[in-house]
């Protein structure tokens, strides 16, 4: 039996980086996590342990910390794309270069006098993603939000399921419908406004979970990504993950009360896990840029 090398790529994950802009009295705080992968020619130090193609992952992680440096952070995407062109310029063997970033966004603390020029708070959960691929020939760019949690107390139903005789589900034209949403975007080209864009989708994305009446998850997931494409021709394809964060009437009729709708148990599993994608007709081939993220996000 033969054996071959088959895919592979190498690089420094999560390089955590701090970024503090002090040009102006007002300061601001850039919270990013940063990992590289590098695709190419690496077969002799898979066979043959020889090192002499290989960019030690520790340089990519100091390269991380001296371009914020020289340069700034700017976007996220624009963060990526330095970085990736950069590997992919300065190393003959690298034909391909991923960076995966993540920020936290950290907002200044309202005080007695107005805002706080340099203190800060944070809200856990939602951040902002990037996903940046460049090869030889071309850049890949996906942008997207994570661990943003969405309810709406009212306004959506689900009830005409499909039944069989392991089905206890009632039907109900009113419930909680809350989740927790994980949601990227392909851009259909690199270096455009990302800044203004990612702020426009992250609204639209709010505005449609809250007007469209759900029948279901899936049809709330559909519109939602189906709003964002029709607003942006810069975006090519949108995918999206909303788990259904169950919440339970609680039945409080052994203490005597009656329970019209107020008191509820969030269930954190099990849980429904709806997930889709929406594609222009004409969006341009994706190349490498879903390469190794898992799933539909």
């Amino acid at each position: 039996m033969a054996v071959v090398l088959g895919e592979n790529q190498y690089g420094k994950a999560e390089v955590r980086l701090v970024h503090i802009d002090r040009s102006t009295r007002a300061h601001r705080i850039r919270d990013i996590s940063v990992s590289s992968a590098l695709r190419g020619d690496f077969t002799s130090a898979h066979l043959d342990g020889d090192n002499s193609h290989v960019l030690p992952t520790d340089t990519q992680k100091n390269t991380v910390y001296a371009f914020a440096r020289d340069g700034g952070i700017g976007e996220i995407e624009e963060f990526g794309l330095r970085l990736a062109r950069h590997f992919v310029a300065s190393n003959v063997w690298t034909t391909s270069a991923r960076m995966e970033i993540v920020e936290h966004g950290w907002q200044r603390i309202s005080t007695t006098g107005g805002t706080a020029d340099h203190a800060f708070s944070r809200a856990a959960g939602e951040h902002r993603t990037a996903v940046v691929t460049v090869d030889r020939d071309r850049a890949h760019v996906i942008a997207g939000i994570g661990g943003l949690l969405l309810l709406k107390s009212t306004g959506s139903e689900f009830r005409g399921f499909a039944r069989d005789k392991y089905t206890t589900l009632a039907e109900t034209d009113d419930r909680v419908l809350a989740t927790e949403l994980t949601v990227r975007w392909r851009y259909a080209a690199a270096d455009i406004e990302y800044g203004s864009l990612f702020a426009s989708i992250r609204g639209i994305l709010l505005r449609t979970f809250a007007d469209v009446h759900s029948r279901a998850l899936q049809q709330t997931l559909y519109t939602m990504g189906r709003e964002v494409l029709a607003a942006h021709a810069d975006v090519a394809e949108i995918r999206m993950s909303m788990p259904n964060r169950h919440h339970f009437l609680v039945d409080l009729t052994p203490f005597g009360l009656d329970n019209p709708d107020i008191v509820y148990q969030p269930a954190d599993r099990p849980y429904g896990k709806i997930e889709g994608s929406m594609l222009r007709d004409d969006a341009p081939a994706p190349g490498p840029a879903w390469l190794t993220i898992p799933g539909f996000c």
